[in-house]
């Protein structure tokens, strides 16, 4: 372990640590000690606890201290009831998160854009993490005016023919409703051997929410791992966040020991958050 992630460990991976390891320490969530918050917004891709219920999924998220949630199929099914969706949206706030977005959504029709726009509708999202077909593009784009729900299309990296790069959404969306954006998601930009601190500055005007990961190497062999163990720049990628005043949600995706999931997602939720506190 290299000193500088040690030091951060030590301002606050400990403390999350406590959360999911009681007895341990206190497990109160670590927040920045300068002023009691930190600069950006931190939520949950719900993708990280796919193997949980949804009752489950919303205990960690306030276990962990987070107030913003992108639910994925699992835990809200495309398919869902009105009533199916009322519950879900009723148990969110119950537990104080907000459902902000959900996805990743695909949309190869124009049948599948107008489910994924009801969908959100109903569970009173304003964004769909989404994949749509280069063909469905202005269908899409005619829907986001339709309903303001904004679309942030999400890059899957070297084996994705679709939008491998965040680059390669933002060529077809650049001169469309700026409510069409994009999900940068950086462990998949790492794969793909780009920055993702260069592509947050390039495509910024259109990045509309961030998934938070890190990954083994620079290639398509790239793995999921907790996010400092990896090989993304984490440090100076915050900085840039932070330096751009970024207003949208850090997503944690954390896609590792998807059957024990908790202990790397709050180790990666402590080290992000150790990290922004040196920076604030």
């Amino acid at each position: 372990m290299n000193a500088n992630r040690r030091n951060f460990l030590k301002l606050s991976g400990i403390g999350m640590a406590a959360v999911v390891l009681p007895g341990v320490v206190r497990s109160e969530p670590v927040q920045a000690k300068k002023n009691g918050s930190i600069p950006v917004r931190l939520g949950l891709a719900s993708y990280t606890l796919r193997k949980m219920n949804l009752d489950d999924t919303l205990a960690i998220c306030q276990k962990l201290d987070f107030k913003h949630i992108s639910l994925k199929d699992f835990h809200l099914k495309l398919n869902a009831t009105d009533a199916e969706i009322a519950e879900a949206v009723k148990k969110c706030k119950d537990a104080g998160v907000e459902i902000g977005s959900g996805g990743v959504i695909y949309m190869k029709s124009e049948a599948e854009v107008d489910a994924a726009f009801e969908y959100a509708r109903k569970a009173g999202m304003n964004m769909i993490i989404g994949v749509p077909q280069h063909e469905m593009l202005p269908y899409a784009e005619k829907k986001v005016k339709e309903y303001d729900i904004r679309l942030a299309i999400h890059n899957h990296g070297p084996t994705d023919k679709v939008y491998p790069s965040c680059e390669s959404a933002y060529v077809l969306i650049k001169n469309m409703d700026k409510r069409m954006g994009l999900c940068l998601d950086i462990g998949h930009t790492q794969r793909i051997q780009r920055d993702p601190s260069a592509d947050l500055k390039d495509y910024f005007d259109r990045i509309l929410e961030i998934h938070m990961k890190d990954v083994t190497t620079s290639d398509s062999e790239g793995k999921a791992i907790e996010i400092g163990r990896g090989v993304i720049d984490i440090p100076g990628f915050l900085k840039t966040v932070v330096k751009m005043k970024f207003s949208g949600i850090l997503s944690f995706e954390y896609e590792k020991d998807d059957k024990d999931p908790v202990i790397g997602l709050a180790e990666s939720l402590g080290y992000v958050k150790g990290v922004l506190a040196v920076i604030n």
